[in-house]
């Protein structure tokens, strides 16, 4: 009767249910036919995932990107990142790649910075020649940089899915996300000058130090949560509470452009999101639950094993099956699902955690904007009423590039190790 844990839940999602609840009527479909078990242990299991102290980060790194979305401090890092790349072609689409950064490290989710970046930047981009299908990909792809970029919220669920420590996680993705970042930018500099898009604004100075100190509150923001993590000030889940105050202290007090309501506004909408999220969590951590139990992962290294495959041909089959998933699942709760069931083969394959922690939130990222199922396009689908038919053709070059990205960092274990080796 095992086969009723994989019937469900796939039978349940090709009806258009809910993720979590596909976990959840697939986990309580073995707790009945397969185990022998007490079924208290379905509550307990996803109260239990909850009750995390890691993953308080969650619910604060949220209520921060809402809160420099929604107030005008996403725009002025916006402006910053123009000033920035100001006289050089192909400045506007640079900016579009640096503000996703920027405010990457602040929110650490892709569909928040797809909606705060693609608002200000699309009219500015069609404005400046670029034509349709380029400047919604780049609006669409770019968030995908935000999975690596910390902090990242897909690297708390798999630190505590893979029992890592969350702050070396996030010491561990900046490298691999400079470098999907550069890899996009040179090739939005490539297309500028291709297309031979005008040259907007110049090299100034003056205008880049006034950037600089309009935005030096919301820049401070990843230095403090970054700084704070690496020299042992506080905890990940401390930083995401710092950044909430210096949020709330700079759009209310500082810049004076939020009033009361909005932020109790946001505070509602964020805690919204984190239910939804947390929901997810405590079904899909009761159905990893259920698949270790049956020692699924133990036999699934078996038979890989039996294979005799070299770590690179592991790791390479990993991949494609985490970009399959990525491209049909949501990326929290392929991360939650799949990281107890590769754990146990990425050891044996003696690659490290932390390392196969961002191979896996690149492969997911990639999920974000790669069709069918994917956040970052009904995102921008919706904010700018376009079809899909019109966003895809402009995300394969960068589907392309973050595939050569995600194969460097594969194979190239320095990128992700480097920076944390005596941390």
């Amino acid at each position: 009767m095992e086969w009723v844990l994989w019937a469900v839940p796939v039978a349940l999602l090709c009806l258009g249910a809910p993720l979590y609840l596909c976990f959840l009527a697939g986990a309580v479909a073995g707790l009945i036919f397969v185990v022998d078990v007490p079924h208290t242990i379905a509550p307990q299991a996803i109260f239990g995932a909850a009750d995390s102290f890691t993953l308080l980060a969650i619910p604060f790194f949220l209520f921060a990107g809402e809160l420099m979305g929604r107030s005008g401090i996403a725009d002025r890092l916006i402006k910053w990142s123009e000033a920035l790349f100001g006289g050089v072609r192909g400045s506007l689409a640079l900016a579009t790649v640096g503000a996703s950064v920027v405010f990457g490290a602040i929110s650490g989710a892709t569909v928040a910075t797809v909606a705060t970046v693609g608002r200000v930047m699309y009219p500015a981009l069609r404005k400046n020649g670029y034509d349709e299908q380029f400047s919604l990909g780049l609006i669409t792809a770019t968030g995908s940089i935000d999975a690596l970029i910390p902090p990242s919220i897909l690297m708390v669920l798999y630190g505590v899915a893979a029992e890592q420590s969350v702050a070396r996680l996030f010491i561990a993705g900046i490298l691999p996300g400079l470098l999907l970042a550069g890899v996009q930018a040179a090739y939005v500099v490539w297309h500028a000058r291709r297309h031979r898009v005008p040259v907007t604004g110049r090299v100034d100075v003056r205008h880049m130090a006034r950037t600089t100190l309009d935005a030096s509150w919301a820049l401070a923001v990843p230095v403090i949560i970054l700084g704070g993590i690496y020299l042992g000030v506080f905890t990940p889940t401390e930083a995401a509470g710092v950044a909430v105050v210096v949020g709330i202290v700079s759009a209310m007090f500082i810049y004076r452009d939020m009033r009361w309501v909005t932020l109790w506004r946001i505070g509602v909408g964020s805690g919204k999101l984190t239910s939804q999220l947390l929901i997810i969590v405590g079904c899909a951590q009761l159905y990893a639950w259920l698949l270790t139990t049956l020692s699924v992962p133990q036999r699934l290294t078996e038979a890989v094993v039996a294979l005799q495959l070299p770590p690179w041909g592991i790791m390479m089959a990993l991949n494609v099956i985490l970009l399959v998933v990525g491209m049909l699942v949501d990326p929290a709760s392929a991360t939650l699902v799949l990281t107890p069931l590769f754990a146990p083969l990425v050891k044996t394959a003696g690659v490290d955690l932390l390392h196969f922690g961002i191979i896996l939130t690149t492969n997911l990222g990639l999920g974000t904007y790669t069709p069918p199922f994917a956040t970052n396009i009904f995102t921008t689908q919706s904010l700018f009423n376009v079809p899909v038919s019109k966003i895809v053709p402009g995300l394969l070059p960068f589907i392309g590039l973050h595939l050569v990205a995600l194969a460097l960092i594969t194979y190239v274990p320095w990128l992700s190790l480097a920076l944390v080796r005596g941390f």
